[in-house]
């Protein structure tokens, strides 16, 4: 038996793969960029002179009282538009696991791997922090998160075009990184429990699966059914945005005959860029606000919980993720493309330090409580995700020209057929993967052509 070849990490991408990647972080870019336009008008707004008004409209409370829903614009913001955020999060899960880099258990070790440990090596930052300080462990979770869309902002930013298969790496870790915080979210901060909202969350849910299965379609169904699932679970004290994600993963993200698209493609398509361009961008409005004079930024370096948080970010996830990769690669003998070097996926372990989304939110739920703390730490999160986003710049920038060359091969189409000229040439591996590709698709048609034949042969065997 011939001895295992070991597998190529950050390798060349399947034409369909990168072609979705390219399409869904054009959209999480945009998305991105007026992210940080909302995150710098809400630090703006909030240190003027008009700063009365900021918390007056954060404070405003709207919708029916009688349903449990007379929330601020800030809460509504938090558990009703994040919950549009969380739905496409759950979509991308989906496709994840059946279309894409999670869908083979063993390429998929290496981004879970990486994901986990750059999870838990900012918890236990922070963990270490206020422990030796004397602070609050109830804030171990924020450092946790990564943004995606902040992180693709700050790379259009400085015109740092990476490779496809670093984004692709990018955006794998951040699906990962988005179901655990999800977990996060629902097992540590739920509260009392409501077992008759909760079980018509569940029914709701339940009918929402069978009307997919049984392929009813029309928005008039779905979207009035949705908002009943988002309400009950509101209501049951579980975090009203896992009603999103539930309802993400329930979709079907495979194709059929006849179908360019899956359905969860096709939703996502229609839902991302409202959820990148209106309710990310509205929650970091109302959400980002926070007192920046000198003596807090002072105090997030000198008070356990916001430098727990700080160093979570900015250490923490670069170790995490680096040293996750690392060993995986290590003990799963995965060879690393020769064109890209460790530095580069330490770079990228750095640009995941950006917390932002996620991160402000868990920042509300664990301080509940304490506005002024919660303040603090949503300070702790804008600075550790900027110094973040700072650095990975850097050691971005110190590579850009040799990321801009391998652009430009991955682009280079020079009989112009539509397909890159580096899948037609000197790649056997990509070959072997199309052709495995195909004659998949042939058989499949060979045994529907004979199913046909039998049902007209009134036989109950292929003919």
């Amino acid at each position: 038996m011939s001895a295992p070849t070991d597998r190529k990490f950050l390798g060349l991408l399947s034409l369909p793969e990168r072609r979705y990647i390219a399409d869904a972080l054009r959209a999480e870019t945009v998305g991105g960029v007026l992210l940080l336009l909302a995150a710098v008008v809400a630090l703006v707004w909030a240190n003027s002179p008009l700063s009365a008004s900021y918390e007056s409209v954060s404070d405003f409370h709207i919708g029916p009282a009688a349903l449990g829903l007379d929330l601020s614009v800030q809460h509504w913001a938090a558990d009703g538009l994040l919950a549009i955020f969380f739905f496409v999060a759950g979509i991308e899960l989906k496709r994840e696991l059946v279309a894409g880099e999670l869908r083979d258990p063993r390429a998929a070790a290496l981004p879970v791997v990486a994901a986990l440990c750059g999870m838990a090596a900012p918890a236990l930052v922070y963990a270490l922090v206020n422990a030796i300080g004397d602070g609050s462990m109830d804030g171990w979770a924020v450092p946790t998160a990564t943004d995606i869309a902040f992180a693709l902002a700050v790379l259009a930013v400085i015109g740092a075009s990476l490779p496809s298969a670093l984004r692709a790496f990018l955006l794998t870790l951040a699906v990962v990184d988005d179901l655990f915080a999800i977990l996060i979210i629902a097992i540590f901060f739920t509260s009392d429990l409501d077992f008759a909202a909760l079980g018509g969350a569940v029914a709701g849910l339940v009918v929402f699966w069978l009307l997919l299965r049984k392929g009813v379609r029309g928005w008039y169904v779905y979207v009035p059914l949705a908002l009943v699932i988002w309400g009950l679970m509101y209501n049951s004290g579980v975090h009203a945005t896992i009603a999103g994600v539930a309802m993400g993963l329930m979709l079907r993200c495979t194709t059929r005959e006849g179908e360019e698209h899956s359905p969860g493609e096709h939703i996502e398509h229609l839902v991302r860029p409202v959820s990148a361009g209106l309710a990310v961008p509205l929650f970091a409005l109302f959400s980002a606000g926070v007192s920046v004079s000198g003596g807090a930024l002072r105090d997030v370096f000198t008070q356990p919980v916001t430098l727990g948080v700080v160093l979570g970010l900015v250490v923490g996830k670069a170790v995490g993720i680096f040293g996750g990769t690392w060993l995986t690669a290590r003990f799963t003998r995965a060879e690393l493309n020769p064109d890209l070097s460790w530095p580069d996926v330490f770079a990228v372990s750095t640009l995941a330090g950006i917390g932002f989304t996620v991160s402000l939110l868990i920042g509300e739920l664990a301080f509940a409580g304490d506005a002024v703390l919660t303040d603090e730490v949503k300070a702790a999160v804008l600075i550790g995700s900027l110094i973040a986003a700072v650095l990975a710049s850097i050691l971005l920038k110190l590579r850009v020209r040799k990321y801009q060359a391998l652009c430009a091969d991955e682009e280079r189409d020079d009989d112009h057929d539509g397909i890159p000229d580096i899948y037609e040439q000197g790649n056997p591996e990509y070959h072997l993967r199309m052709a495995e590709i195909y004659e998949k698709k042939a058989a499949e048609h060979r045994e529907r052509a004979q199913l046909a034949g039998a049902s007209r042969d009134g036989t109950d065997r292929p003919a």
